[in-house]
């Protein structure tokens, strides 16, 4: 007797070149249950929690643009922490303090703290040629630097423009489990091994007056950490966990190898995300006094990186972060933002779900990144 079967719906591209999930009409529930909708995942739970107890800062639910920003239709989460102190947190009326959301880009901020631990460790410098730590890659990345692929100051034939649905990132996607292969579905490392040079370049060299933002500089990033840290990257993300403290489960998406995918595929509840922020406001020490990252790595992330483009062309891309020189931050794809501050020890997050076409807008970031930055800077 036959059997039949369908592809899963949620890993299926449509019409709009997108997996359900990430369609305009489902994205919300996409990126709220992500954890469980990608086709591969982990989870790592922490030894010791970070007790957060509240402890309301009045003046902030009090800011306009706070009421403003968490009045949004698309807002999902907002939580502010400085040390063992929630000073505020708010939920949209279908998101709840324990339920995980995606982060997306605000993954990338991992691998600041791996790769300048193995820096700090001595396993690596920032001159070396990615093509002399990890033999197999392709021309896309083999003679660029592990500095410019840090500052995302590499040129070469990967593109992320999210308004085109041909995108590499998107191909990206089947060698990570977030959507369905046409063909036979690669692992990760083959995908970012076949990266060539841009049409037309002789090498990666960036000509532009800004950085190239490509999330597969990130998987370099974690293979190489991989290569020099000599275990498996896995334990990088247990060590993470702990690290933070989590509350509930540090969830990331994977290829079908386990490789996880640290451009991304991170989901954490609000509270967990301020608590994994507070590893960097930390400058790299972990719940119980130890170093996860580095600080010396940190100060300097915070004193160099490359221009972002307008509408951020104040802030630097440095070492996998944004910074204006104080605090760190990243964003995330569809409407996220995590901000730290080692000054004054607060971190920030504001989680939402854009549900236009392309699932982004670059005007839509700089509102929730000033609104972040005046509150961890302790401007309530």
């Amino acid at each position: 007797m036959s059997t039949r079967s369908h592809p899963n719906p949620d890993l299926t591209v449509g019409d709009d070149h997108r997996p359900r999930w990430n369609s305009a009409p489902h994205r919300r529930h996409g990126f709220h249950n992500l954890h469980q909708l990608t086709r591969y995942a982990q989870s790592y739970r922490a030894s010791q929690v970070l007790d957060l107890r509240l402890a309301a800062d009045l003046a902030i639910a009090q800011r306009d643009d706070v009421r403003r920003l968490t009045g949004l239709p698309w807002f999902s989460a907002m939580a502010i922490t400085e040390g063992n102190r929630l000073l505020y947190e708010c939920y949209a009326p279908d998101f709840a303090p324990d339920q995980p959301h995606s982060i997306m880009s605000i993954s990338k901020m991992s691998t600041n703290l791996i790769i300048g631990r193995l820096w700090e460790d001595g396993k690596l410098a920032l001159d070396e040629p990615i093509g002399q730590i990890l033999p197999w890659i392709g021309a896309g990345y083999r003679d660029a630097s592990l500095q410019d692929v840090l500052n995302m100051n590499v040129h070469n034939g990967y593109d992320e423009d999210y308004s085109n649905p041909d995108t590499t990132a998107f191909l990206h996607e089947a060698a990570s489990g977030m959507r369905l292969p046409t063909g036979p579905e690669p692992s990760n490392r083959d995908f970012i091994a076949a990266i060539g040079l841009a049409s037309g370049a002789q090498d990666t060299v960036n000509h532009s007056d800004s950085y190239l933002y490509k999330s597969a500089n990130t998987d370099v990033l974690a293979f190489v950490a991989e290569a020099r840290g000599g275990r498996p990257m896995g334990h990088w993300l247990a060590d993470l966990a702990d690290a933070a403290g989590v509350e509930g489960a540090l969830h990331v998406a994977t290829d079908r190898t386990g490789f996880p995918l640290l451009n991304g595929g991170i989901c954490l509840t609000a509270r967990d995300l301020c608590r994994y922020g507070a590893v960097i406001a930390r400058k790299g020490l972990g719940v119980d006094g130890q170093p996860f990252g580095s600080a010396d790595f940190i100060t300097r992330t915070q004193g160099s990186g490359i221009a972002m483009a307008p509408p951020r062309q104040h802030l630097r891309y440095s070492n996998q972060t944004n910074t204006n020189g104080i605090w760190l931050g990243h964003g995330g794809y569809g409407g996220q933002y995590l901000l730290a501050n080692p000054d004054t020890g607060r971190v920030a997050c504001f989680l939402s779900v854009l549900d236009d076409e392309a699932g982004y807008s670059a005007a839509y970031y700089p509102p929730i990144i000033a609104m972040l930055a005046e509150i961890c800077a302790g401007r309530d």
